[in-house]
């Protein structure tokens, strides 16, 4: 072995033990959390691809965009996260590298929330800097606050000022998510106008007190992933200032049926990891919620025959809950792994909801479909349609 070789080596023996120390401590406080945030949950793989990263790194960012692919779409020794276009994925990388902010628009339950987070988590080493949208969001919420009793006893000052996960962003030069921005009313979104704009946030008060801090410049890596439901358009539609300040990007739901079966099967694996327990979900139970989840979602049949779509969407974020949910049922109550039969009564929760149109569209789904179908978990499914409410 030549004396480089040997350095080489050195190098990269170090690089991983620096991994693995700085890990540890964030799986320690992971395993604390009932849901940890994606740069815990993922705290070791994240340390490893920056270790290992020699690809050019866009200013503020911890990766290079090509170690963030790996990352979310997976490869040897990287488990895929998320199933989505690899296009997708390098559209947002580049626009998030840009002046634009990017918006990840689709139907509810189709991960947006989740590759926000991911990428937050990659980019910037945190994907915890949100701004919940609803209607009861105000512009404080979205650039700053005070602390009254400080503000009252000494003015305007630094301390007394209570900074937003958007002014967080912008000082620190971090991703900053927004979630559902059409929940909330057009004049608290066209508050991101001037941000977006010129990659700045004005502090009046601190301005007019004569301090150096009235202004909060955005510093390298800074930029805004926002997310909006298809179903939300036309409740508080954005304004044509705002669009141009975005990039569109719409997530589709998983268009081939092996790999959401796979995906369910292994997210339901991870969070019976987390929750202490051996069991396996069975194969059957999951081949069943997959398939009924999938029809009544689109419509169409595995066999291409058409049928009724339900009003609510039956998301595989759904799928993987009442996958969940059943065999948590099976191991705590009956000591099995869920049985197909568990299903028709998660579906009037998950998927009816309060649409009786849509409970009535699952009992013929489950009468004229599914007692056709040959197999013994599939009969099962048939057999407790009477679980179905009235």
């Amino acid at each position: 072995m030549t004396r480089k070789t040997t350095a080489a080596a050195a190098t990269t023996a170090r690089a991983d033990a620096s991994a693995a120390s700085s890990a540890a401590p964030a799986q320690a406080k992971s395993a604390a959390m009932q849901r940890p945030p994606a740069e815990l949950l993922y705290a070791d793989e994240l340390a490893r691809l920056a270790a290992e990263d020699r690809g050019p790194v866009p200013p503020g960012w911890r990766l290079s965009m090509g170690s963030v692919i790996r990352f979310i779409a997976g490869d040897e020794g990287h488990r895929r996260k998320l199933v989505c276009a690899p296009s997708l994925l390098e559209r947002a990388l580049v626009t998030l590298a840009s002046n634009r902010a990017l918006l990840l628009v689709g139907e509810p339950g189709t991960a947006k929330s989740l590759l926000s987070e991911l990428l937050s988590a990659a980019i910037s080493g945190t994907s915890t800097l949100t701004v919940q949208g609803s209607a009861a969001t105000t512009e404080d919420q979205i650039k700053y606050g005070w602390n009254y009793a400080l503000l009252l006893n000494e003015g305007p000052s630094e301390r007394a000022l209570v900074p937003s996960p958007l002014m967080r962003g912008l000082r620190e030069g971090r991703l900053v998510r927004f979630e559902e921005i059409t929940r909330c009313p057009p004049e608290v979104q066209d508050a991101l106008l001037s941000v977006l704009s010129e990659r700045l946030l004005m502090v009046p008060e601190l301005a007019d007190a004569g301090t150096t801090a009235g202004t909060v410049f955005a510093a390298p890596g800074f930029n805004l992933i926002a997310t909006a439901n298809i179903r939300d358009r036309g409740v508080n539609e954005m304004s044509a200032a705002l669009k141009r300040r975005f990039a569109f990007e719409t997530v589709f739901p998983i268009a081939d049926y092996d790999e959401e079966l796979a995906l369910v099967r292994t997210e339901v694996d991870r969070l019976l990891a987390r929750d202490g327990l051996s069991v396996t979900p069975s194969p059957d139970v999951l081949e069943v919620l997959v398939t009924v989840f999938r029809e009544l979602r689109t419509g169409i049949g595995r066999d291409g025959q058409a049928g009724e779509r339900l009003s609510t969407v039956v998301s595989t974020a759904e799928a993987v809950s009442v996958a969940h949910a059943i065999t948590l049922r099976g191991h705590y109550l009956r000591g099995d792994a869920g049985r197909a039969a568990d299903i028709v009564e998660a579906l009037a929760g998950a998927a009816a909801k309060d649409n009786a149109d849509d409970l009535k569209k699952i009992r013929r789904y489950i009468d004229q479909r599914a007692g056709k179908r040959a197999g013994e978990h599939w009969q099962a499914f048939h057999a407790a349609r009477h679980l179905l409410p009235e």
